[in-house]
């Protein structure tokens, strides 16, 4: 039996379950796929969100689950995504497990997948004392001794950006610097070391950084290091159904969260740098009442 939906919501975390909540209270029927593996799932706490500053990702996220639950044309399910096909007026979703699902608006809150920088160690501090937003960690390691993992434009601004937290501040470029001549003395104007040795490892205690040791034997002590990874989209399926990407690699969306496809949105971290569950929870709403507005407008207009 065809079984169809007026939206699928691919990703069942913070910007999925807010969008599947405003269609919820919209009365669209929707189903969640979710995969289970949401971003933040490594850092024990969450931050600069109101009401939920400093609870754990996993608490914020069972509370909710539980309150989508409650509409009942929601409908959630684990899984994960193996294809989508457009055909005339809605999609055709299949997952992995070859059950299939239609739909006619799709929303795709599926992240990104960082890809951090090979050092051993940084993997097993990442979210705890190796962090990438200081809006999201800054406070809480402010005045330690810190560190910025990163070179060029990136370690130029982000050593004026951390200054903010912390006096106690390194540039690491882990290798020869990349930095203009203007960029390095102003760094160094600041009283901000540049160290480019290359890093051999990360010393730490259960995620907890202790030291950088460099690959000549000597190592100094640290607390924090910040990271920009690069990333690759979590799924690739919006590019092949035509969503154009930005330079950058984002999923291109407006300020309703439509992608340049029509009939599908995006929302969360697929779609910016700015990855906070607080933004991610405002892009999903957005997308969920816009998607609404489509929906119910393209009923009226055919009467």
């Amino acid at each position: 039996m065809k079984e169809t939906f007026d939206v699928i919501v691919v990703g069942g975390s913070y910007a999925g379950l807010s969008a599947a909540m405003a269609l919820g209270r919209a009365l669209q029927k929707v189903l969640i796929i979710d995969g289970g593996m949401p971003a933040n799932r490594f850092t024990p706490y969450s931050h600069n969100f109101i009401t939920h500053d400093g609870r754990p990702p996993v608490e914020i996220a069972s509370l909710a689950r539980k309150q989508v639950a409650e509409y009942v044309t929601v409908k959630r399910m684990e899984g994960l995504l193996a294809q989508v096909e457009k055909e005339k007026h809605e999609f055709v979703v299949q997952l992995d497990s070859r059950q299939t699902y239609y739909t006619k608006k799709m929303i795709f809150a599926t992240g990104i997948i960082d890809q951090l920088p090979d050092i051993p160690g940084l993997m097993d501090c990442w979210g705890k004392s190796v962090l990438h937003c200081p809006y999201c960690h800054g406070y809480e390691v402010r005045d330690e001794t810190t560190g910025i993992l990163g070179n060029g434009d990136y370690g130029f601004e982000f050593s004026g950006l951390i200054s903010n937290w912390t006096r106690q501040l390194t540039l690491f470029t882990n290798g020869q610097s990349t930095l203009s001549p203007g960029q390095a003395a102003k760094i160094r104007h600041r009283q901000i070391p540049i160290v480019e040795k290359a890093i051999a490892q990360l010393d730490h205690h259960n995620g907890s950084l202790q030291r950088i040791i460099f690959k000549d034997g000597t190592a100094t002590f640290i607390k924090a290091l910040y990271v920009r990874p690069s990333f690759v989209q979590q799924c690739s399926i919006p590019e092949v159904l035509g969503c154009e990407l930005t330079e950058d690699g984002y999923i291109k969306v407006d300020n309703s969260q439509r992608t340049t496809v029509h009939g599908v949105y995006a929302c969360g971290d697929n779609t910016t740098r700015i990855r906070t569950v607080a933004n991610a929870v405002a892009m999903g709403t957005t997308a969920g009442m816009m998607v609404n507005k489509e929906l119910v407008m393209e009923e009226f207009e055919q009467a």
